[in-house]
């Protein structure tokens, strides 16, 4: 691909550069297994211009960062879902958003905790969390029954003792009333 620039250093080739077949590429000029762009890359130059004089730096400042790993994603109090990489920097990937029902009761159950909109609960009303009626969300926490399992349990031996009990005593009342029609 060569570029023309006339003699004030006007670009006078402007037709834009498709590249294709790119493979992403290591430094040893192997591929790295990313995958190539979906859509053709175009290099358009149009608006460059270039002035006859010797090359030399001008100026040296750094105006991005060095290359960064996905270290980690968090989503926020807002639902948003942010990415951390290694190089210091966040980026937003996305947004999680809430559904609600006008009817609740009215959703169709499809099991494990999966309900599915029908016509009896209505339309969903879809938004960012913690907005209008919708709920906010817990980044990190553990969802756990709000029921303490070792004070139920310690309840159900009670039941099941004065369960006994009341057994043992109409056992009791039926031998004390055999007893009482024995003896006429």
């Amino acid at each position: 691909y060569d570029v023309d620039f006339n003699s004030v250093g006007e670009l006078t080739t402007a037709q834009p550069y498709a590249v294709t077949g790119w493979v992403p590429l290591d430094s040893e000029g192997q591929p790295t297994g990313a995958e190539s762009p979906v859509a053709n890359l175009t290099i358009n130059l149009a608006g460059s211009s270039q002035y006859a004089s010797s090359f030399a730096v001008t100026s040296v400042t750094q105006d991005g960062f060095t290359t960064g790993e996905l270290a980690g994603l968090e989503i926020d109090e807002s639902g948003l879902l942010v990415a951390r990489y290694t190089n210091g920097q966040t980026r937003v990937q996305g947004q999680v958003v809430l559904a609600t029902f006008a009817n609740q009761q009215g959703l169709t159950p499809l099991g494990n905790t999966s309900w599915a909109q029908s016509f009896a609960s209505g339309e969903p009303v879809i938004g960012a969390p913690a907005t209008g009626t919708l709920g906010g969300i817990q980044s990190g926490a553990l969802e756990e029954s709000n029921v303490d399992i070792s004070e139920q349990l310690i309840n159900l031996i009670v039941a099941q003792r004065n369960y006994q009990a009341n057994a043992k005593t109409i056992q009791t009342e039926d031998a004390v009333t055999q007893a009482i029609i024995n003896l006429r």
